[in-house]
């Protein structure tokens, strides 16, 4: 069994990679394709979000149902249904004729992401148990977790330029399938259902805590932070939550249990991946809007622009996680890219209308890349080392959730924020564009700064506990 693990477990790796690469696309390669879609569907302006936020919104709120099915039932099995269903809604999606099919095709993407992104997750962590192996598995995944939102950018623009908004849908099918035959031979399947149950109590207060939170934070990103419905979901969404936390000290079988994330490495970890993708918004969504609207940069010459950030997230998620998160622990490593990731935003904030791509956007690209690498994997790795086999899933589907929810808040906050910069400021629209954006950008400086501090107070010194070695996933 040992050579088996030795021969395949790199095999299991970039199968993993592929799906995880497709989940993270999905959040950023559509919104590129959104002009054409509503162009050629005829929906308003105000309805085009929905095509966003279903996704986010079945996908945030069935995460961590995804984690705990794939422990009891195997996560060989809810991995290929995962890849399956999703190429099955992205086909549907690709085909839709009507704004109403889209949406559904959307949110039935990201019911299917919530089973696969934890089983993929979930997978590596039971797969790689050497630490030195583990680090440089984790340091991959990372990268692909990082980076996929600008690659999605950059395909986008090249799908949606060259062939058709339709294909930002269909060129899952391309990841999917092929992941999916994939898994079919290199994994066997470790279910841990034995006395297990699905605690129905805290499935329903979790999904619709998580909903809430998320349909809150797209509420106020549009109808505003006082508005009865933003302020109904948000409370609503906190009070569900705090009764999901109730009901798992007390069940027997509890969907997420509390020992997960009661250690303090884990919940540091789960923290910085959620506080991370709270910043990371703050440079796709504003940059992209001042590399095309004020600079001009067409679709494809955007998603190129974001490529030096992929490889800074590459260079330090691989190095970070091989050679320095198994000697020093992440407490070193986590606050450390929190501060880079704030400088690189500090230097954004000099953008102007007659700015160069070169000079003012480029250097600050590459810091933010450096320091998201330096946070992303050492993060992933962190909250799922050390994590019962049995409980891999539902550790790795908390990952995916904080992730969701900063990436919720982030979208709402930044652009409520940069809304009012944008009102406030008595000038020409264009330069009272650019000032909307620095002013995001200093927030996310901010919020940056904010996370290198919470994090170095919460994670603990000293090098990670290895992860138990799983239940074997490779076929027999």
């Amino acid at each position: 069994m040992e050579q088996q693990q030795h021969s395949r477990r790199w095999w299991i790796l970039a199968l993993l990679g592929l799906a995880q690469l497709m989940v993270v696309l999905d959040a950023t390669i559509v919104n590129i394709a959104l002009p054409s879609a509503q162009h050629d569907l005829g929906f308003s302006n105000d309805a085009r979000q929905w095509i966003v936020t279903g996704y986010a919104l079945a996908f945030g709120s069935l995460l961590l149902l995804g984690g705990r099915l794939g422990d009891m039932f195997g996560r060989k099995r809810t991995l290929i249904a995962g890849l399956l269903g999703f190429a099955v809604a992205s086909a549907i999606g690709g085909a839709a004729q009507s704004f109403g099919v889209l949406v559904g095709a959307r949110a039935l993407q990201g019911v299917f992401g919530a089973l696969l992104a934890p089983s993929a997750l979930g997978l590596l962590t039971t797969t790689f148990s050497d630490p030195r192996e583990r680090g440089k598995a984790f340091g991959i995944y990372g990268a692909i977790a990082g980076g996929g939102g600008a690659i999605g950018l950059l395909l986008g623009g090249i799908l949606t330029e060259y062939l058709s908004w339709r294909w930002c849908l269909y060129v899952n099918l391309a990841f999917a399938v092929p992941a999916a035959l994939g898994a079919l031979v290199l994994l066997s399947s470790t279910a841990h259902a034995a006395g297990m149950r699905i605690d129905i109590p805290g499935t329903l207060t979790a999904s619709a805590g998580v909903f809430s939170l998320v349909f809150g934070f797209s509420r106020a990103e549009t109808a505003g932070w006082g508005a009865p419905v933003t302020v109904g979901f948000l409370a609503a969404g906190l009070i569900l939550l705090a009764a999901f936390v109730a009901i798992e000290r007390r069940v027997k079988n509890p969907l997420l249990p509390l020992r997960v994330v009661a250690d303090r490495n884990r919940g540091g970890a789960y923290l910085a991946a959620g506080l991370v993708a709270i910043g990371m918004f703050g440079v796709f969504l504003f940059l992209t809007y001042y590399l095309q609207q004020t600079l001009g940069f067409s679709p494809v010459e955007t998603g190129l622009a974001f490529l030096p950030m992929v490889a800074g997230i590459m260079l330090t998620a691989t190095t970070s996680t091989a050679k320095l998160l198994p000697r020093f622990g992440a407490r070193p490593l986590i606050p450390t890219g929190m501060t880079l990731a704030a400088a690189g935003m500090v230097y954004l904030t000099g953008i102007g209308l007659d700015s160069s791509y070169a000079a003012d956007v480029l250097p600050g690209l590459v810091v933010m890349g450096l320091g998201i690498g330096l946070v992303m994997a050492p993060a992933m790795n962190t909250a799922t080392a050390g994590v019962d086999p049995k409980d891999a899933g539902v550790a790795s589907a908390m990952v995916n959730t904080a992730q969701q929810v900063g990436g919720s808040i982030g979208t709402a906050l930044l652009s409520s924020i940069a809304a009012s910069a944008a009102k406030s400021f008595a000038g020409p629209l264009p330069l009272a564009a650019v000032h909307s954006y620095t002013t995001a950008f200093w927030w996310t400086a901010a919020i940056f700064a904010v996370s290198a501090i919470a994090t170095a107070l919460l994670l603990r010194s000293g090098a990670p506990a290895t992860s138990p070695a799983g239940e074997p996933v490779f076929a027999h």
